[in-house]
């Protein structure tokens, strides 16, 4: 079966994807057909459903994976997928990694390494709190992503993201000394904690109604003031925990209410925005060879990217 990657204009093919998002359309002639998302591991695709047959906008619906066949074609430069037919599987009978993109650090690598940042967190009554509310949700914050789209949306997105913060955060720390090592890795850990209520999962992702309603900020910041009084924590740990999380947005228009007030809280939106910016960048990159540009990219100001023609990896070593 080809990945999404293999696919080149003309290729007729018969595999298996994800539907990730289904629209209805209507043709110039009035007839309706379908506008689809399709995912496998290595990407996403859009796809038509032209000449819609009785029982495809059951079998197309979002979340389903279609054994289906077609062809790419490019439509003005890009590829695109038509659909000849496709029935649905059963999600009991396939293997759903194959459908979703994960991250490139394994999840076990990932679980040890954000071990050691708690068991390293100095603080009590901020360890206790980590260490509570992580345990709440493990399973889901092991394996969600941290987004629907634009950054680190892909399985274990969420964990990855946060523990490459908390590296950011001790970097940080080493070279300003004044700045609470603890709390700003706690913050790394916990700031985006609130999307595995925000989000469904990491199969066709999408916002729940408690996540539309509320968002994560709000649902993070309700999550620990509950936590601090289930422990009976009476200091001002939750208080600071709480305003780093509603803060980290750092304004209104972003989902924050309040901006950064802390020295820490202002590490922690600085961190997040940074982290969260080159995730984007290196997929916006992602096949595209040095001296050409990306297409545009919506979540940085709809600005295309140039890929420089470096003589060499700047992160190499040699003629230095």
């Amino acid at each position: 079966m080809l990945a999404i990657k293999d696919l080149t204009d003309g290729t007729e093919f018969e595999s298996q994807f994800l539907i990730v998002a289904a629209t209805k359309g209507i043709t110039n002639q009035g007839r309706t057909y379908l506008n689809l998302t399709l995912q496998d591991a290595t990407g996403t695709m859009e796809a038509k459903k032209w000449d819609l047959a009785e029982g495809d906008e059951t079998t197309f619906q979002a979340g389903n994976v279609v054994a289906l066949s077609g062809a790419a074609l490019d439509y003005r430069g890009h590829l695109q997928i038509k659909v000849y037919e496709a029935e649905p599987l059963s999600l009991d009978q396939i293997d759903v990694t194959r459908f979703v993109p994960s991250s490139p650090v394994p999840e076990k690598v990932l679980e040890d390494e954000l071990r050691a940042d708690i068991d390293a967190l100095h603080d009590s009554d901020l360890k206790t709190l980590t260490k509570y509310l992580l345990n709440q949700h493990k399973s889901a914050y092991l394996t969600y992503p941290a987004a629907v789209r634009n950054h680190h949306n892909f399985a274990s997105g969420l964990l990855y993201h946060s523990v490459c913060m908390a590296r950011l955060a001790q970097k940080i720390c080493d070279l300003y000394p004044n700045v609470n090592r603890d709390y700003v890795v706690a913050g790394a850990l916990l700031h985006d904690l609130g999307k595995v209520i925000e989000l469904s999962g990491p199969v066709a992702t999408r916002y729940t109604d408690e996540g539309k309603l509320l968002g994560h900020i709000s649902i993070m910041a309700g999550e620990i003031r509950v936590a601090a009084k289930t422990l009976n924590i009476t200091s001002e740990t939750p208080v600071l925990l709480e305003h780093m999380i509603l803060s980290h947005h750092t304004k209104p228009e972003f989902g924050s209410p309040i901006p950064p007030l802390t020295l820490e809280a202002i590490v922690l939106a600085a961190i997040d925005d940074f982290d969260a910016k080159m995730n984007i960048v290196d997929k916006a990159e992602e096949g595209i060879m040095p001296g050409e540009w990306t297409d545009r990219v919506f979540a940085l100001d709809n600005r295309s990217l140039y890929v420089p023609k470096y003589d060499q990896n700047p992160n190499s070593s040699e003629g230095k």
